[in-house]
């Protein structure tokens, strides 16, 4: 079962708001004070025998407590940065398995969390990017792809190679990669434009080819480990709608893939 965390966050902050408010609104029409946990152990018994304070309940200590917390943690994850955890190699060599990476949510424009309505534009993603996104087939799954083809492109992959509108896309083969994904695996670098990020390919395993032209208001995403990437090539992820775009990933912050050793080189990786 896939919890909507943004859901939950935006009804743990509304009720605890709600719940401390309503107290203070109590209060000031009784014209009484309030004294808390913290007044009774600074005061003792003079706090608490005030003629005009009553005793605060356990749960608008909570609200209280709680709530200033949970709209910073909802205003930073909501509108700046979302921190993720890679589950899959599909991104390999980029991003391993157990990377945490924070997510830009601001690059791309503003959206009100749960509605995933945009409030202001800043601007749209590019070629090259590395960007999370909700997945088509299940809104509430995310993915983190490379960004390929913008709208109107129309994107090839055919013999290992990626070809943007019939034009083959620069690739320099580097050698062999070492992994445990048990086949051959080449490493090489591929330039996006001004982007130059690295791939893996696998000579003996296929994948999906094709020829895909992207629709006005979508894009088009690969996984960096081409040959073991469920993407844009695949039903059930297809063309990405641009108001599913969540954000550009930027930087590593941790890698520990339970239970095996963090990784500490890893952390502070810029994400290109």
């Amino acid at each position: 079962m896939n919890i909507d965390f943004s859901l939950v966050l935006v009804i743990a902050t509304a009720v605890t708001g709600v719940v401390w408010g309503l107290w203070l609104v109590y209060l000031r029409q009784t014209g009484q004070s309030s004294v808390t946990a913290e007044d009774r152990r600074d005061a003792g018994e003079a706090a608490a025998s005030s003629p005009n304070a009553i005793r605060e309940p356990v749960y608008v200590e909570y609200a209280r407590s709680f709530f200033p917390v949970l709209l910073i943690v909802l205003v930073v994850r909501s509108f700046l940065y979302e921190p993720f955890r890679i589950p899959s190699s599909s991104m390999m060599p980029t991003l391993l398995v157990g990377d945490f990476i924070f997510v830009n949510k601001f690059e791309y424009g503003l959206r009100l969390p749960v509605l995933n309505t945009e409030i202001v534009d800043f601007g749209e993603p590019k070629r090259g990017d590395v960007v999370v996104f909700r997945l088509p087939s299940d809104p509430n799954v995310n993915y983190i792809k490379r960004l390929i083809g913008l709208p109107g492109d129309e994107i090839t992959y055919r013999n290992k190679r990626l070809y943007i509108n019939n034009e083959p896309v620069n690739i320099e083969y580097l050698g062999l990669y070492e992994t445990d994904l048990g086949a051959e695996v080449r490493i090489a670098r591929e330039s996006l434009g001004t982007v130059e990020h690295d791939i893996l390919l696998m000579p003996y395993q296929q994948s999906m080819e094709g020829t895909f032209v992207v629709p006005e208001g979508h894009y088009f995403m690969m996984g960096d480990n081409r040959d073991n990437s469920r993407d844009s090539r695949y039903p059930g992820v297809g063309f990405i709608p641009a108001d599913y775009v969540v954000g550009r990933a930027v930087r590593i912050w941790m890698n520990w893939d339970f239970p095996g050793s963090l990784q500490w080189r890893r952390i502070g990786m810029a994400i290109e």
